[in-house]
């Protein structure tokens, strides 16, 4: 009997470094969060989240060439902990915005900065992990082998425009998006509370938009007003 057939490498599998960079520059806003948000969640995302980076990238260390099941839980585990504990963070400044001291105001406009940046690269790790099977699959399977998409970016229907553009279309150049498309793609959703360029095709995805655009913009309305405050004082 002859051996299954390999899917045929179809792109230049996707860079790890932007990915990494982004989750590091994450923790590390996370992590110096004030202390007066729970010591023991925002040490603990930072301590698992570290682990299982540094683990994911002595497993690709250049490139995303290879995947088990294990690499695939791990990095959507990394993603999910990354948000829920950011989530629990801006729980806890919503509360402190609306009830600390005029003294702690500065302080918590930079801690609102924070959580949002925090925001903004953790959506866009899911968002990127989820769509089309992940970043390995995208660029090494076949398109007719590819899970059903969770996003439509502007490449994926520019086939029938000018030459210029459809040149960079996904149909004639075989585009497939990377980490920082998503991650543009995170932070237009959380500016613009509403899809942009890139629009949700799958309940999944429109409930996590709902989900990070409404966060944006409490924060955004709190910090407002709380700046409001602060000048009025």
């Amino acid at each position: 009997m002859n051996a299954p057939r390999k899917p045929q490498q179809r792109a230049e599998a996707e860079r790890r470094w932007p990915v990494a960079v982004a989750i590091a520059v994450a923790l590390l806003l996370y992590g110096l969060l004030p202390s007066t948000f729970t010591p023991a969640i925002r040490y603990g995302v930072v301590a698992v989240s570290t682990g299982i980076l540094v683990a994911l990238i002595f497993f690709n260390p250049a490139r995303f060439v290879r995947e088990t099941r294990w690499s695939r839980v791990l990095s959507g585990v990394q993603a999910l902990v990354l948000v829920a504990g950011n989530q629990v963070a801006l729980v806890e400044l919503i509360v402190q915005l609306v009830t600390a001291s005029h003294q702690s105001g500065p302080g918590l406009l930079l801690a609102a900065l924070q959580v949002w940046t925090t925001n903004v690269i953790a959506f866009g790790v899911l968002y990127w992990e989820m769509d089309r099977g992940g970043p390995v699959a995208r660029r090494r399977d076949q398109r007719s082998e590819l899970p059903r998409a969770d996003f439509r970016f502007p490449q994926d229907e520019d086939h029938d425009t000018i030459d210029e553009v459809r040149a960079g279309s996904s149909e004639k150049s075989d585009w497939m998006p990377g980490y920082l498309d998503y991650l543009y793609f995170s932070a237009t959703d959380s500016m613009a509370f509403s899809p942009t360029d890139v629009m949700p095709l799958t309940a999944r995805a429109k409930a996590l938009m709902l989900m990070e655009a409404f966060a944006g913009f409490v924060i955004l309305a709190l910090v407002i007003a709380r700046a409001v405050s602060l000048l009025g004082g």
